[in-house]
């Protein structure tokens, strides 16, 4: 067995902090050229790139991401051994970072992540943002998953895997009607405003459909890319709103809001998009777990 050389993973640690050789040089008082050969060293002693190399750029690599997280433990393990000496020990934390597209429900996303919220030994990381951004720290390893209500596109270059986990109805919903007549879907939408998901939905893509299948063009009172500025919309404004339920649960409950019409023809997807991984992060596997297998759809651009 190895025994790994800890100031080969130091310099490691530094490289992966700074992001720069010639920082992490100046950092540890080093040649650049030094440094570079205590980072191969290290490379060739756990037998993996810890860097892709992009022009100046340095990237980590999936293993390398792997290695700085214990990098990270190993070298808090003296405020950890301090911590416990003066009677506050400090627990290991497990990582999982997490890409959620700005559209997805935000009630969605705590279902999904509820088994570690509140574990003192996990560290739950949430960004949020467009599905391409988001897929290109997918892609070099910052996050491990990518949460979303569209599927993934590959190509030759991408190894994406979707991971269907749900699919939920998708309604029109809003005020109690004073005159408590029932909707009536889609006619009334000639003279009732509606507030829409914006056009890069693809539950407003289907919505559209229908609407122009019946030759009604909708009064839009906005489009709006964020659920959770829709869910505020809908429950200040005027007219209906078109949403999967679970993202206004909460004034369902309540009553603030009432479904008008169940849209059978439209609902939204929930998929977690992951890469296929030789070190896959356990907490992530445990959470797939807890859903039914799906169908694995690939997409091919």
């Amino acid at each position: 067995m190895k025994n790994l050389n800890f100031n080969h993973l130091r310099y490691f640690w530094a490289v992966a902090h700074e992001g720069n050789l010639t920082r992490a040089a100046d950092y540890l008082n080093l040649s650049q050229s030094a440094l570079s050969v205590q980072i191969h060293k290290l490379e060739y002693q756990i037998g993996h790139a810890l860097f892709d190399r992009v022009g100046k750029r340095l990237i980590l690599t999936e293993a390398g991401r792997i290695a700085l997280d214990y990098a990270d433990t190993v070298f808090k393990a003296g405020d950890e051994l301090m911590s416990t000496l003066e009677g506050r020990p400090l627990a290991n934390l497990q990582v999982l970072r997490v890409g959620a597209i700005t559209t997805l429900s935000r009630n969605f996303q705590l279902e999904f992540l509820r088994p570690l919220v509140g574990r003192t030994d996990v560290e739950l990381i949430v960004r949020s943002g467009t599905m391409r951004d988001l897929l290109a720290q997918l892609e070099s390893h910052a996050i491990d998953v990518v949460l979303g209500n569209s599927a993934a596109q590959r190509d030759a270059a991408t190894s994406f895997r979707n991971h269907l986990l749900n699919q939920q109805p998708v309604s029109l919903v809003g005020r109690p009607r004073p005159d408590g007549h029932p909707f009536r879907f889609p006619d009334d939408l000639r003279t009732e405003p509606v507030l829409l998901p914006s056009l890069d939905s693809d539950i407003r893509i289907a919505f559209d459909r229908l609407l122009d299948l019946a030759g009604i063009r909708p009064i839009i009172l906005a489009e709006v890319d964020d659920m959770a500025m829709l869910r505020l919309l809908a429950r200040e404004g005027e007219g209906v709103t078109l949403v999967p339920p679970i993202v206004v649960r909460d004034e369902l409950d309540s009553g603030i809001l009432v479904e008008h019409c169940r849209i059978g023809e439209v609902t939204e997807s929930f998929y977690a998009i992951i890469q296929k991984r030789r070190f896959p992060n356990q907490l992530l596997a445990d959470l797939l777990a807890r859903y039914p297998k799906p169908e694995t759809r690939q997409h091919r651009g």
